[in-house]
């Protein structure tokens, strides 16, 4: 009811909502209203990182609001292919206390302002606020909700067939008149409008035209019912009722359904026949499928790791096509399949089918050396040509699509269902055409995550496993490497013993995510810890390292913060080169951003000058050293994030709070998509501390934690 009220006070014709999957990595969409059924199709479930308005509210906490197609095609591209039609909506997160539920959406005809008014805004954050409350309720019950396998559609209240005929004009009209509801589906036939079908009224009601008349059942026609129910623009289209005789149909949507006026039409003109061209190009039988194909098809093109093109095959291609589980294989250099993913299938399974006997004749191993696909309808078809398989499991079809590009065979994609199956024609044509672009996607996420892979090797070898001890200093570090789908990162810190019971502490950040830049990292963190033990102070540490790297005439840039300090005196150095002003949390919780001069970032200009300044570190003090990805996040102001993150610090709980605790507290939801994020706290204490345990290394988690140090005292 909450839905349907925010739909009605706002003046829009649709909206839904949206839970949080368990795992907390989806959106699934759990009900509905004043949309055509169509609408749940490629958007029953959305990836939390997925570059869709809804998404985008519930993963960065804010109003999405897009005025119209023009806006949505620049923001959201691949949501403009799917829905291309004026509309404009709004998507809000679904939050109580701290958590996020899910997200809310509201739908408007595009001819509305292109603002959203204050009022709007309110009523819009007051339905989100009600929503997020009912679901943390719920949680806090130990009941929280769930979406169901289908998503709830809230039904509309279009008037009753009675009440529009009795006493009305309408039977009298020499044209056609069909009322649809919100659903798609025939309420009212009015005799003309039957004999303009050639259908008895009481067998279209309740029915799809498109379904209910087979000469109806067209991609085309039916696009042109969603055009008009996503837009609520008026739509027309010319049509031949076979064997001759042609009919318009003019729609006019309202938030009650869709009238429908049919009258006799002139044919449409056609066009010119192209040479050579005997038979029209066969459309895919349901529209649904192609929009779901298109989905596939823009999400592959983006896909960067091989997680991505299986995570997509798993999400986008089986719903389209009815099958219950899909297994990923590639190709190994001794001509065996090994599986690289599967949605679906116990561990016991893919084990059977992992790596099989080299010679062994697989379904897999028989469409890579066909170069066709293999379509299996049942179970009988199975246990005749591969028994073996047969015995694995419940299925009862299997389609096998041999992945090909022309340099080389990459492997195979096998979609299996729960029922036996007819494989159309359209349908065979459609997976074939999908395998070569699944094939493409996979070749070019092989070659990425190889590629990725050395530069993270190279970058953790770099990087220290662990922090010295350093006597009546503690430490720790937060290292989160860029999300999923990114490269490795440039960023660097490092604390170096001095002697005399003295350390020297950097913390930096390279341009770019790759492997060059992290091979300049590792020079640099070396130059640094070379001139540190020679005993230079901060602004020559800074000043010789900026002329090696303008030396090495690279493109790349870095940013830095050296210092050196004397934990027992409570005195520190400190030098900054274009890097992010450290933070001071006073032993009374104050914090402080330290706002030091400092130079160029390193490797503009050799002649750059990097002043140094003397400070107090008092005992109990904390100082944060961080990268700019701590506060430079997606769709956020950068001030605003300071702010948030001087407030988190300042309340991150009493003076003598472990630093790893802290370090957690200040890294506590750091939204998925951002940068690389460097974190490094110092307290001088006089407590003698454990030795640091060994960084974790991890190179599957997208957050990867480096633990603190701890140091004798």
């Amino acid at each position: 009811m909450c839905l349907a009220g925010a739909v009605s006070a706002l003046g829009a014709y649709g909206g839904g909502v949206y839970l949080l999957d368990p795992a907390g990595d989806a959106l699934v969409l759990a009900v509905y209203a004043g949309l055509p059924p169509q609408f749940a199709g490629p958007w029953r479930r959305i990836r939390l990182d997925a570059p869709v308005g809804v998404a985008e509210a519930a993963r960065e906490r804010k109003l999405v609001w897009v005025a119209g197609a023009q806006e949505l095609a620049r923001r959201y591209p691949r949501t403009a292919l799917i829905l291309p039609y004026r509309l404009a909506f709004a998507c809000l997160p679904l939050i109580a206390g701290r958590q996020a539920h899910g997200a809310l959406f509201v739908n408007w005809a595009g001819s509305r302002p292109q603002r959203l008014d204050a009022g709007e805004r309110d009523r819009l954050e007051a339905a989100a606020t009600a929503l997020g409350r009912v679901l943390a309720h719920a949680v806090g019950t130990g009941q929280p909700i769930r979406p169901a396998a289908e998503p709830l559609v809230l039904p509309g209240t279009p008037p009753a067939p009675g009440q529009l005929l009795e006493g009305s004009a309408l039977a009298r009209l020499p044209e056609g008149v069909c009322v649809l509801g919100v659903d798609g589906r025939v309420a009212l036939a009015t005799q003309a409008a039957a004999a303009l079908l050639d259908s008895p009224a009481d067998e279209l009601t309740g029915q799809e035209l498109w379904r209910a008349l087979p000469w109806l059942d067209h991609p085309v026609y039916e696009e042109r019912y969603r055009a008009a129910a996503m837009s609520r623009q008026p739509t027309a289209f010319t049509v031949l009722r076979p064997p001759d005789r042609w009919l318009c149909f003019q729609l006019y949507p309202d938030a009650s359904g869709i009238t429908v006026r049919i009258t006799d039409s002139a044919p449409e003109p056609q066009p010119p026949r192209q040479p050579g061209r005997t038979h029209p190009p066969q459309a895919p039988a349901r529209l649904e499928g192609v929009y779901h194909v298109l989905h596939l098809v823009g999400a592959l093109a983006n896909a960067t790791g091989v997680r991505d093109v299986v995570r997509l095959v798993a999400d986008e291609m089986l719903p389209v096509f009815g099958a219950a589980r899909a297994v990923l294989l590639t190709l190994e250099g001794d001509g065996r399949l090994r599986v690289i993913g599967a949605h679906g299938y116990p561990p016991d399974v893919l084990g059977s089918i992992d790596r099989p006997p080299a010679g062994t004749e697989t379904p897999g191993t028989r469409a890579l050396a066909t170069g066709a696909p293999l379509f299996l309808e049942s179970r009988r078809e199975m246990a005749r040509l591969y028994p073996r398989h047969a015995a694995l499991g419940h299925d009862c079809a299997w389609a096998v699509l041999p992945l090909l590009v022309p340099e080389h065979d990459v492997g195979a994609c096998v979609l299996s269902y729960d029922r036996p199956r007819r494989f159309v024609p359209e349908e065979r044509a459609t997976l074939t055409a999908l395998a070569g672009l699944i094939a493409q996607a996979l070749a070019r996420a092989r070659r990425y995550d190889n590629a990725s892979g050395l530069a993270r090797d190279l970058q953790d070898a770099l990087l220290p496993r662990r922090l010295p001890r350093i006597h009546g200093l503690e430490a720790a570090v937060r290292y989160l490497p860029a999300a999923e789908g990114m490269s490795v990162g440039g960023d660097f810190y490092d604390l170096i013993p001095l002697g005399h019971h003295r350390a020297a502490a950097v913390i930096g950040d390279i341009q770019g995510h790759n492997g060059p830049a992290a091979a300049l990292m590792g020079q640099i963190r070396t130059a640094v810890r070379a001139h540190a033990s020679s005993g230079a102070d901060p602004r020559r540490v800074l000043g010789l390292t900026n002329r090696l790297l303008t030396a090495l005439d690279t493109d790349l840039l870095a940013s830095a913060v050296y210092l050196r300090l004397d934990p027992r005196r409570h005195r520190l150095l400190l030098a900054r080169a274009g890097h992010p002003h450290p933070l001071l949390r006073h032993p009374d919780g104050r914090v402080e951003v330290l706002d030091l001069p400092g130079g160029l970032l390193l490797g503009i200009d050799p002649r750059a000058a990097y002043p140094h300044v003397r400070l107090c570190l008092p005992e109990g003090a904390v100082l944060a050293l961080y990268t700019d990805g701590l506060t430079e996040l997606p769709g956020t102001d950068p001030d605003r994030a300071l702010t948030r993150l001087v407030d988190r610090f300042a309340a991150a709980g009493p003076p003598d709070t472990p630093l790893e605790e802290i370090a957690g507290t200040l890294t506590l939801d750091h939204p998925a998509g951002a940068d690389d994020t460097t974190l490094l706290l110092l307290r001088a204490t006089h407590r003698a501390l454990g030795p640091q345990p060994r960084a974790a290394e991890d190179h599957r988690r997208v957050a990867r934690e480096r633990p603190d140090a701890a140091v004798d005292g």
